[in-house]
């Protein structure tokens, strides 16, 4: 695959995912439920990750609505409750292991699930916030990969994604722990697909998305015009390149909308 592959102008087929099983967190709203609705209409199974059973199941009902109505072609899907924050290695391992024994591998990996904290100058951040936010956004991202890579491993073409941001590439002022949460991304990223590059099937990439009309922007930016930014569902294409057979050999790379 060249090195001019944009997913941002991908067009993905009705049944691009066929076959797959793609775990992803925050996919309980915004960009992480759009995305799994997604994958659901182009043939994945999805195996939806957050802390509210309501709202997951809510996620779940939507994917069951559109399988009965003959758009979305995807096998079974399913829910896992599951608190970034809160959880300790006995949750991760048991999430792993109830994966393994439904499915028996994991194609694909997307996290989506991300907390703000607090704009403010370092000076004055306050230390339990900064520590949630790295945990949140940093480890438990790591976390949960490392314990979801013997399923990923048995997959022929597996796909790990993570989601980035523009600070996470160039600092902005009073951007504090999210802005380092998503330099940690970049990293992590471009170590992990070094480690599995050449050794596995597995490919390791990181997503800017841009501006969504989500939460957290709404959280960072409370002034904005929300109407003028575009909808989760609009920025499924580069979630469903990356994940799917499209972006195969691409890793240790990571692509941000011009």
């Amino acid at each position: 695959m060249s090195e001019a592959f944009d997913p941002f102008k991908f067009q993905p087929s009705a049944q691009e995912l066929a076959g797959r099983v793609i775990a992803i967190t925050g996919a309980s709203d915004g960009l992480g439920r759009a995305v799994a609705l997604e994958c659901a209409r182009r043939g994945a199974s999805v195996v939806l990750i957050g802390r509210s059973a309501r709202k997951l199941n809510l996620v779940l009902t939507g994917i069951e609505t559109l399988r009965a109505q003959g758009e979305a072609t995807g096998g079974d899907s399913t829910i896992a409750v599951f608190d970034l924050e809160r959880a300790l290695a006995p949750d991760y391992n048991q999430l792993a292991t109830a994966l393994l024994e439904r499915f028996g591998r994991l194609d694909g990996l997307l996290h989506s699930a991300a907390i703000l904290g607090t704009l403010a100058p370092v000076e004055h951040y306050d230390v339990p916030t900064w520590c949630r936010v790295l945990h949140v956004n940093l480890t438990a991202a790591f976390a949960l990969t490392q314990v979801l890579l013997p399923a990923l491993k048995q997959s022929a073409d597996a796909a790990v994604l993570f989601s980035s941001c523009d600070v996470g590439r160039a600092a902005r002022a009073y951007w504090g722990a999210y802005a380092v949460s998503k330099f940690g991304i970049e990293g992590l990223t471009q170590v992990l697909a070094a480690e599995l590059s050449g050794i596995t099937r597995i490919r390791v990439n990181a997503l800017d998305p841009g501006r969504a009309r989500t939460r957290l922007r709404r959280e960072a930016y409370p002034a904005e015009v929300a109407d003028e930014l575009p909808l989760p569902e609009s920025l499924t294409a580069p979630y469903l390149a990356l994940l799917g057979p499209a972006s195969t050999g691409i890793t240790g790379r990571s692509f941000a909308r011009s």
